[in-house]
């Protein structure tokens, strides 16, 4: 689960993967930890949830790569959905 940001500020340093040609991934060099995915046609941040100190009142709007996901991972609630290729056309 991510949210999405126009941009994005670390405190130290972050390395980039270039993950496909239309998209990167960053993460801590310490660690190892997922800091975010970037689209790079929009150049939208995916930020993960969990690295938001007070996120309980952002707003759970869409799944992408629903194609993907296991059978049995399911969330109640009614979002916008998309396959990973839709998600891929949109922003290329």
């Amino acid at each position: 689960m991510s949210v999405p940001c126009k941009s994005a500020k670390f405190d130290g340093e972050v390395t980039r993967y270039a993950s496909s040609d239309h998209a990167e991934r960053g993460f801590c060099p310490a660690c190892g930890t997922h800091l975010f995915f970037y689209a790079k046609g929009p150049g939208v941040y995916a930020i993960p949830f969990g690295l938001f100190r007070d996120g309980e009142d952002l707003p759970f709007k869409a799944q992408i790569y629903v194609d993907e996901r296991p059978a049995q991972y399911t969330f109640a609630n009614e979002t916008r959905t998309m396959t990973g290729a839709e998600f891929e056309a949109k922003f290329r």
